[in-house]
């Protein structure tokens, strides 16, 4: 029986290897679902496994809609899951070295929403660089060390006990970061960003008109910046804390629920209040990390956790 009439290459066409449209015969490389490619329903399957040496370098391209989901794990081996809705999508996968590319590309210009959504799956070393790119679904990292970049134009973006230079970048979507250390840089138009007991020593969150707050202790040495144009920044510290503290507003309101726990500046630093923008200076503790918060029109407020 011929390979067309047994519904195998069709299958395969939205996989693509090292050099093009991969063969049948290369079955061994990968796992399939058991629904024909045509039926635009049924979700589809890819499995690869690739050996590294070192400390690899991750890159996902996802122009389709779905979820991209990385853990970790002991073994040196990026494992790969991949799953698609119909054959509308093709999963471009290659290996150079200790670098793992994958895309998620759409084949058919006319195919609808419904039929747009690729899901990734990994498991890497628990050392790995990542870059990831999607449009808008979810990208969630979950203990990973390696320096990260992450893109997303509407999906959220969900962190857990990573570390790392850590840069994050979104236009609608929102950052949890949730046990995180290193160094966190988030940019965005309209999402929110929450830190969540962090090890951060270098934080510096902007977004335009989403919320930020940040509910954890501050490294001493370290340097945060949080600002907002028009949404909520809320800093909360433990009695345990010890930074210099700058917050300032335009238009907007200060709540500051620990001003029995400022001290006036103790490090002798002039501080000019321009008649364009009210807020307060102040230590807690000795003063050893660094704390600036702003925002043009919207609220500021800093409270005592405990």
């Amino acid at each position: 029986m011929c390979l067309q009439m047994m519904g195998i290459i069709p299958a395969w066409s939205g996989l693509r290897g090292k050099r093009g449209i991969l063969p049948v015969l290369s079955a061994a490389l990968f796992v399939w679902g058991a629904a024909p490619a045509h039926a635009a329903g049924a979700d589809q399957r890819v499995e690869r496994k690739y050996t590294v040496s070192g400390k690899p370098v991750v890159v996902i391209h996802n122009v389709a809609n779905g979820r991209i989901e990385i853990k970790s794990w002991k073994n040196s081996e990026v494992d790969i899951l991949g799953t698609q809705a119909s054959n509308k999508i093709g999963f471009d996968i290659e290996q150079a070295g200790d670098r793992i590319d994958v895309t998620a590309n759409v084949l058919d210009a006319a195919a609808q929403p419904l039929e747009l959504e690729a899901n990734l799956q990994l498991t890497v070393p628990e050392e790995t660089e990542l870059q990831l790119k999607t449009e808008t679904g979810l990208i969630y990292v979950e203990q990973v060390t390696g320096d990260m970049k992450l893109e997303s134009f509407a999906g959220d973006v969900h962190l857990k006990e990573v570390s790392g230079y850590i840069i994050v970048k979104t236009t609608g979507g929102s950052l949890v970061c949730s046990q995180c250390a290193g160094k966190l840089d988030f940019s965005s138009i309209s999402g929110s960003a929450q830190i969540l007991q962090p090890q951060l020593n270098n934080v510096n969150l902007m977004t335009t008109t989403g919320n930020v707050l940040f509910d954890g202790e501050f490294v001493r040495t370290g340097l945060y910046s949080m600002k907002s144009g028009r949404g909520l920044v809320e800093v909360r510290f433990s009695s345990n804390d010890s930074f210099d503290l700058k917050a300032q507003t335009s238009t907007g309101t200060v709540d500051n629920q620990a001003a029995a726990f400022l001290k006036p500046d103790t490090h002798g630093v002039k501080h000019i209040y321009s008649n364009l923008t009210h807020g307060f200076f102040g230590t807690v503790g000795k003063g050893l990390a660094k704390v600036e918060l702003s925002s043009y029109s919207g609220t500021i407020r800093i409270m005592r956790r405990d």
